[in-house]
C-alpha cells in the first residue's frame, strides 16, 4: 500500500509563500512519480504540478508557472511544492498523489492519494 501525507498548508496573505510537503511511504517512493493537485469549493480537482524524481522531469499547469516549484528529497522520501507569490485563486485543498508517469502533459495518476492540506490566501 502506498501512503502519502501532505503537510505545510495554512493561511497566508496575497504575495506570500508556502511550502507543501508530501511524505511518501518508504517502500513505495522509488516506484511512483508524484503529482500535486488542488480543489477549491465548487470546482473540479485540477493538477498543479508533477515530478519524476528519478530523472527530474516536471510539469506545471499554466496558472502556476514561474510561481510554483516542485522538487524532491529522495533521501527523505518527500516531494515539495514551493508556492510563491500566492494569489487568492490559489486557495484550495492541495493533494499529492502517486502516479505511474509525469510527462509534459501531467500525471498518469493512480488511486493513491493523500488526505490533503488546506491553503488559504487572504486579501
Amino acid at each position: 500500500e502506498v501512503r502519502l501525507v501532505e503537510s505545510g498548508g495554512g493561511l497566508v496573505q496575497i504575495g506570500e509563500s508556502l511550502r507543501l510537503s508530501c511524505a511518501v511511504s518508504r517502500s513505495s517512493f522509488d516506484d511512483y512519480d508524484i503529482g500535486w493537485f488542488r480543489q477549491a469549493p465548487g470546482t473540479e480537482r485540477e493538477e498543479v504540478s508533477c515530478i519524476n524524481h528519478r530523472d527530474g522531469r516536471t510539469y506545471y499547469t499554466d496558472s502556476v508557472k514561474g510561481r510554483f516549484t516542485v522538487s524532491s528529497d529522495n533521501a527523505k522520501n518527500t516531494v515539495y511544492l514551493q508556492m510563491d507569490s500566492l494569489k487568492v485563486e490559489d486557495m484550495a485543498v492541495y493533494y499529492c498523489a502517486a502516479s505511474v508517469g509525469c510527462s509534459g502533459s501531467g500525471s498518469d495518476v493512480t488511486d493513491y492519494w493523500g488526505k490533503g492540506t488546506l491553503v488559504a490566501v487572504s486579501s
